[in-house]
């Protein structure tokens, strides 16, 4: 069975076509072999300037639909089976999505799903822990999907979800919101890392943060970040995924990274086009995450794992099987 799984976030649009043997279809996401045949993505930022309007600027829709519009013709080059089309964070929040919705239905044949919250944390830790899976219901492993617009943690382990919450502290929604300098001063960080600190503060109520064993980072914030702290001149995805480096070594990248000015960020080598700009936001927010996990498990959890799969693996899965997004949280 040949699937396509497109992830519409703020800040890019991601399409993964896969197949999987026919005897796939209804097993664990676990027992599940995916075969990768594309993975692409275009920086279309369609959530630029919601966090400030509540609105999809047109500009960025026809950005985003020049997008699609290739990944209808890479859908029909490979005669795929089966499409779901996911929408996250800009889209929930903006009053004109109906607009998106229709673009979306036109040029696809199906509609884009805005999905709730619980359901994007359970795709994003199906995809994530293909890197490294809980090996039982004791290893507690928090998902950090450090997106556009929002940043969802995920405790979960081999039982499943345990706890989740999405916050809205993505890379993009900080940079808007605070960093107007370039490079952003000391009081713009200070803002940004108080936003984070009251977000961390609230998830930390249904999120026993404390009782992480191990921290999974996903998308591209966390991938570029882990690609300068290993000292690549190049992106390599294959080094960055499932390298294991300690929250020490991060955070000085992250530092590092944020008192860069966005010219000196666009010139480096494993930067993608269209993130220079937003990754100083993003990177306070990856600091930050990893310090209060740090706090809040008193120093056992001293390195954070990176895994290029995520919420873009985990729509793919869940077209083969039912991905469960609760388990019993002792």
């Amino acid at each position: 069975m040949r699937v396509g799984a497109i992830d519409c976030g703020t800040n890019s649009i991601r399409l993964l076509i896969t197949e999987a043997a026919d005897d796939a279809v209804g097993a664990s996401p676990a027992e599940i072999e995916l075969n990768e045949l594309v993975r692409t993505k275009e920086m279309v930022r369609l959530g630029q300037g919601v966090d400030a309007t509540g609105w999809l600027a047109q500009e960025a829709l026809e950005r985003t639909f020049a997008a699609v519009d290739g990944f209808a013709r890479l859908l029909d080059e490979h005669a795929v089976d089966s499409v779901r089309f996911v929408a996250t964070s800009a889209t929930r929040d903006a009053g004109n999505r109906h607009v998106f919705v229709d673009g979306i239905r036109s040029r696809l044949g199906v509609a884009p799903e805005v999905i709730s919250g619980e359901e994007e944390a359970a795709l994003s830790f199906a995809g994530a822990t293909m890197v490294a899976a809980p090996e039982s219901e004791d290893d507690r492993t928090l998902v950090v999907d450090l997106g556009g617009g929002s940043t969802e943690l995920v405790l979960g382990s081999s039982a499943g979800i345990l706890a989740s919450r999405s916050l809205n502290i993505g890379c993009v929604r900080m940079t808007e919101r605070h960093l107007g300098s370039n490079p952003p001063t000391e009081a713009q960080q200070r803002a940004v890392l108080a936003d984070v600190d009251r977000a961390l503060d609230s998830a930390a109520l249904t999120v026993p943060l404390g009782q992480t064993r191990k921290i999974v980072g996903v998308a591209g914030t966390v991938t570029t970040i882990t690609a300068l702290a290993l000292g690549l001149e190049d992106y390599d995805e294959q080094r960055i995924n499932g390298a294991e480096l300690p929250i020490s070594d991060l955070e000085r990248t992250c530092r590092e990274l944020t008192a860069m000015t966005r010219e000196q960020r666009d010139a480096l080598g494993v930067m993608h086009p269209g993130r220079g700009d937003v990754i100083g936001g993003g990177a306070l927010v990856w600091r930050r995450v990893l310090q209060r996990i740090a706090e809040a498990t008193d120093g056992r959890v001293s390195t954070a794992t990176t895994s290029e799969h995520d919420i873009l693996d985990g729509i793919a899965l869940s077209r083969l099987s039912t991905i469960p997004q609760k388990a019993p949280l002792a």
